[in-house]
């Protein structure tokens, strides 16, 4: 069986009630046990997120164990209080709370896009100047992140099987890169 993720984007607008469509195809990743519950917050690089029920629910369990630190407790403070339990309507139409589209500047056109475990909400401006940094090669930080990124896959598929079809010197110097 494959794992679920989430993948592709579409550019959507905001109504004048601040909500916007889901994409059906991402909906049906955020139903579990047949409820389609999920939350919404902040997330990374001036997006928001969309966090499936049972995966915000891990978060919490981790922060919790940090949460008497103080090193952590003005962020704790800014995510919680900016996170939103919510649903779709029958329509599909997801209501964005004014204080997350003031927190990333969102004024009527917005990306959605799906990223592995969850979903993102970006600011269609902002997207589309990352995208074309990234694309014409502008930004040298970004081509080497690929190239770790992708240098990940290298690390965990097989690393130790391929470490053990190589001679005793082969490993040796392996190990030394």
């Amino acid at each position: 069986m494959t794992k679920q993720f989430f993948n592709g984007s579409t550019h959507t607008k905001l109504d004048q009630k601040n909500r916007f469509v889901l994409p059906q195809n991402l909906r049906y990743g955020l139903v579990e046990n047949g409820e389609l519950q999920f939350c919404i917050g902040l997330g990374l690089g001036g997006a928001l997120a969309i966090y499936k029920k049972s995966h915000i629910e891990k978060i919490i369990e981790k922060f919790q164990e940090k949460q008497h630190s103080s090193k952590y407790q003005k962020f704790f403070t800014l995510f919680f209080s900016t996170l939103h339990h919510t649903s779709c309507d029958k329509l599909g139409r997801v209501l964005l709370p004014p204080v997350l589209k003031k927190a990333i500047g969102i004024n009527q056109e917005i990306v959605i896009a799906g990223v592995l475990n969850k979903i993102e909400i970006w600011p269609k401006e902002k997207y589309e100047a990352d995208l074309q940094t990234f694309l014409c090669g502008k930004d040298d930080s970004l081509k080497k992140l690929t190239e770790e990124a992708f240098a990940l896959l290298d690390e965990s598929i097989g690393s130790d099987h391929l470490k053990a079809e190589l001679t005793t010197t082969e490993q040796k110097e392996y190990l030394e890169i």
